[in-house]
């Protein structure tokens, strides 16, 4: 198969890196901050334009693993290149849902508080640091680098799902509680 990009491990290292630390830094900023506006709709759209995107990621990737498994390299690079731009999308939307919404507080009590915080901290932590794995993994692929992909998928791809099934399910028990 051909390389679909040039090889060039320092800068793709470094541009991955700091395009991974604006990313972390920018949802961190952007969410200390809400922008009290009336965009004429339900600002919640957003959480639930999440809850799509993360399903469709989650679809997806699924899908990309059946196809690998059936050595269908094309599909799966297709599928893969559609998660991550519907991640891309879910970034966008994920911050503009903070920005003009705020912070929701959970309002279930006892074992469902429990599990959703659980839910929830392992989601926000994996979701902090998927971004350079999931960029580091395109990268070798993108290069035909079959086996140092394959190490990193085996890494990435749980990491991944969970992020994007765990966004579903945090938003299925929060947005009870939205205003």
């Amino acid at each position: 198969m051909n390389l679909t990009i040039q090889k060039n491990d320092k800068k793709a290292y470094l541009l991955i890196g700091i395009f991974s630390v604006i990313v972390f830094a920018a949802v961190v900023f952007l969410s200390r901050f809400t922008i009290a506006i009336d965009l004429g709709f339900d600002k919640h759209v957003f959480a639930k334009i999440n809850a799509v995107l993360n399903s469709l990621v989650s679809v997806l990737l699924v899908m990309a693993l059946m196809a690998i498994k059936q050595k269908n390299i094309a599909k799966h690079r297709s599928y893969m290149l559609s998660a991550m731009l519907l991640s891309a999308l879910f970034l966008v939307s994920y911050i503009a849902h903070h920005l003009f919404t705020g912070d929701t507080k959970f309002g279930g009590e006892g074992m469902i508080r429990t599990i959703y915080f659980i839910i929830l901290i392992t989601h926000i932590f994996l979701a902090a640091i998927i971004l350079p794995f999931i960029l580091f993994t395109a990268y070798r692929g993108l290069l035909s680098e079959v086996a140092q992909h394959k190490k990193l998928a085996r890494v990435t791809f749980p990491l991944w799902l969970y992020v994007s099934i765990t966004g579903v399910v945090v938003y299925f028990m929060i947005s009870p509680y939205y205003m």
